[in-house]
């Protein structure tokens, strides 16, 4: 009886040890490598068309149809978020968003993160009202006179101008105010934005014909994806599917939705 009991003991802690084995196998399956990480990908409130639309239930854009494109292909899946510029910055070293739209000469403290290749290349120039005896060579042609720009943004090429005063700046929240202020307000003289991005706002809004761009551009700069330092795989890879789709046409078909 005593050797039964024994038995059926010894019995019961290896059915034990058994079952407690396969429920740690499951869960290490379930909180495992065959779960799909999710990529969670900055659009702002407004957008930035036509790099970022935002005025549907899902956004579009040339940079989101990038992202939307390449990041399933690394094994994640997509979310968009919508932070305002001024906590982007923080909530992405804290982990609370994984990447961003951003070119590195926009960026405060740059070497706090990492950078993809250029998805595209913006090119900044000013926008004035036709009719307006305006040209631009050079920073020094804009000496005495007011540019709206963008709340928040950095333009590297005439923020030593903007800081001694010798051009007047004029921020607005969102780019399509720009051209509104510029046309109806006497006191502005440009207004600087990236090419493309003029071009599409006037052509949505009716304005086409109310303006002009310079021919000479104020800076040129790479458009990339911005993420926390400890992701260089991830943007590794990132740059090896972008210089695919750049070379099999899939790129281009992107960007001739937007112009």
């Amino acid at each position: 009886m005593k050797d039964l009991l024994s038995r059926a003991s010894l019995f019961s802690r290896r059915s034990l040890a058994i079952l407690t084995a396969g429920l740690c196998l499951s869960m290490a399956a379930y909180s495992g490598e065959d779960q799909t990480e999710t990529f969670r990908f900055n659009v702002s409130p407004n957008g930035y068309p036509p790099y970022l639309i935002v005025d549907g239930e899902t956004p579009s854009g040339i940079m989101w149809d990038v992202v939307e494109l390449i990041v399933p292909r690394l094994g994640y899946d997509l979310e968009f978020m919508k932070i305002p510029r001024k906590r982007v910055d923080q909530m992405l070293t804290e982990g609370y968003l994984d990447g961003t739209p951003r070119a590195i000469e926009w960026t405060e403290v740059p070497e706090q993160f990492l950078f993809t290749d250029p998805v595209v290349h913006v090119e900044e120039v000013l926008f004035f009202a036709n009719g307006a005896e305006f040209e631009y060579n050079h920073p020094s042609d804009l000496f005495g006179k007011t540019v709206v720009t963008h709340l928040g943004y950095l333009y590297p090429a005439l923020d030593s101008y903007f800081e001694s005063e010798q051009i007047r700046r004029f921020d607005v929240s969102r780019d399509r105010d720009m051209f509104r202020f510029l046309l109806h307000g006497d006191r502005f003289d440009t207004a600087l934005a990236d090419r493309l991005v003029g071009q599409w706002i006037l052509k949505t809004e009716g304005m086409t014909e109310h303006f002009s761009s310079s021919e000479t551009a104020i800076s040129q700069y790479g458009f990339r994806i911005m993420v926390r330092p400890e992701w260089t795989e991830f943007a590794e890879a990132f740059n090896t599917e972008l210089q695919k789709i750049r070379a099999n046409g899939e790129l281009q078909s992107i960007l001739a939705n937007y112009r």
